[in-house]
């Protein structure tokens, strides 16, 4: 069965992510305020970015691994910016 990670522009500019294995259905139910308690309080949301896995065990290892990112590397991502996400990965101290 076919998954899908995925990232939400929240109406408060945060960053919402998630997996599911029906986008569209997922999707609504997040502008229904009937999804993550997150995004019910910061509706209305808009799809920003995709990924297709084969699988929705690896769609959510995905969607763990990215919501461990922080915003600037996120959007890197959003904006495929590849080569900026190693940069970002790197810890200032």
């Amino acid at each position: 069965m076919m998954g899908y990670t995925y990232l939400l522009l929240c109406s408060d500019q945060t960053l919402y992510t998630g997996s599911t294995i029906n986008i569209e259905q997922r999707v609504q139910l997040h502008n229904q305020g009937k999804a993550a308690n997150h995004t019910k309080k910061r509706r209305p949301v808009k799809l920003i970015y995709l990924e297709e896995f084969d699988s929705i065990a690896t769609a959510f290892e995905r969607e763990k691994q990215i919501q461990n990112w922080s915003r600037r590397k996120k959007l890197a991502l959003i904006n495929s910016e590849f080569n900026q996400l190693k940069e970002y990965s790197k810890k200032s101290f």
